[in-house]
């Protein structure tokens, strides 16, 4: 295996206009992914704009000057590709992957969205495109057992105004309540090209992707100013435990417990992720063992641990379980909390370090073995960290950390002073 986390070759050229393009050549197959990531997420709107980021993901795919109502999409996937776009609190990313003789034609149509959404968007759409984010909301956060427990954990983690206390889906007022104009001033402010980063990884060029990234995007004005996102690095301690109890129409109780921890990409945050996986990962995690294995009282497919990888404020770290039968959400959390609490006072095996690092292996190099894996990794590490290549120190940090590390970290992090528990708890049924 590569020592190296990313052994495949790296080139950045910018633009006249501030367009950073990443290009990685490799030839093993006749394909390419073209991957755009915005630096705008939730973590930029302004008050009284939330959700902007995420609705934009969907009025991307609606038509700009040059490309009709679901063009895009039609055009993409006829010629044998695939595309999608995700939001979070830090970016906003587009993606497509194609054979590499449609380079060009995926290269273009972002062009089109890029410069050319705003004159095309029109109320109709707008109003439309609303309709379908409260559609999601419904589908995705109320009408699901549990479904809103990341719309509640983020307020309970950080505070008000901070750029991480709402979730990118926003407030359905905020979004009912803006103009065509206020949307329209939204994406010239962001959606420019010295915000964003065009990395292409496949079966081409550097010399192909760059002019015909001088062709398409070339003649796109950078924005002049854009808006930094709030300053949300500094969270202060309360000294006091977060606790809300939701009594609703749920199967079983459910625990969230969640802390806040370090910046993703800081080596705080690479010790977490390999403590996240010694906790929380699979059947021999010490969640698993504990509280689905050992004491039973928690459902063996319902019980884990992730850290959430945010990149310009203390991360969170959430350890969850639901309940079996008969159990309380009451003892639920106690156990929840004495396995999360005995990562500072009961060493960590050297059998649970190399089976944690064994796994997160596995997964960055399963994410590696794409071409568009690789690309939205490459267009992280360049618009978070202004440089793709830093991408290839990332496995050999997880891979460097010790038993020692994750004791100290979680002695310093993970305490019940300044700790968030969510407990859902079932309506009794009369």
């Amino acid at each position: 295996m590569p020592d190296s986390g990313y052994p495949w070759p790296i080139s950045t050229t910018r633009l006249d206009n501030g367009l950073r393009v990443v290009v990685s050549e490799d030839r093993t197959a006749p394909a390419v992914a073209v991957n755009l990531w915005y630096d705008v997420g939730s973590r930029h709107e302004p008050a009284g704009q939330t959700g902007f980021a995420h609705l934009f993901e969907h009025l991307m795919f609606e038509g700009s000057v040059n490309v009709a109502k679901t063009e895009h999409m039609k055009l993409v996937q006829g010629a044998g590709g695939s595309l999608n776009a995700t939001t979070n609190p830090d970016r906003t990313n587009y993606f497509e992957t194609v054979p590499a003789e449609h380079l060009e034609l995926a290269l273009w149509l972002e062009a089109d969205r890029m410069g050319g959404l705003v004159p095309a968007l029109t109320q109709e759409t707008l109003d439309n495109q609303r309709d379908v984010v409260k559609n999601e909301r419904r589908q995705r956060y109320e009408n699901v057992p549990y479904g809103d427990a990341w719309l509640r954990l983020l307020p309970l983690l950080y505070p008000p105004g901070h750029p991480y206390h709402h979730a990118t889906i926003g407030s359905m007022a905020d979004l009912n309540a803006a103009d065509l104009a206020t949307f329209q001033a939204f994406h010239q402010t962001y959606y420019a090209p010295n915000n964003a980063v065009l990395t292409v990884v496949g079966d081409t060029t550097v010399d192909e992707v760059v002019t015909l990234a001088e062709k398409y995007f070339g003649a796109i004005e950078p924005r002049a100013e854009i808006p930094p996102a709030p300053d949300g690095r500094s969270v202060p301690a309360t000294g006091v435990p977060a606790v809300e109890t939701v009594v609703t129409d749920v199967p079983a109780p459910r625990v969230y417990v969640a802390h806040r921890t370090y910046p993703f990409g800081t080596p705080g945050y690479d010790v977490v992720t390999v403590l996240a996986t010694v906790l929380g990962s699979g059947r021999g995690s010490r969640l698993y063992q504990r509280l689905a294995d050992g004491e039973r009282i928690a459902q063996p497919d319902l019980v884990g641990a992730y850290g959430v990888d945010l990149a310009h404020a203390p991360a969170p770290l959430i350890a969850t379980a639901t309940a079996r039968p008969g159990v309380s959400g009451e003892r639920l959390a106690e156990g929840l909390a004495e396995v999360v609490d005995e990562l500072a006072t009961v060493p960590v095996t050297p059998s649970e370090l190399d089976r944690a690092k064994a796994l997160l292996t596995t997964a960055w190099w399963r994410q590696m073995s794409t071409v568009d894996g690789r690309a939205d990794a490459l267009g992280r590490y360049a618009t978070q960290f202004g440089d793709p290549a830093t991408v290839a120190e990332r496995l050999p940090a997880w891979q460097a950390v010790t038993a020692e590390q994750i004791a100290e970290v979680a002695a310093e992090v993970l305490g019940a002073d300044d700790r968030v528990t969510l407990t859902y708890r079932p309506e009794e049924k009369l």
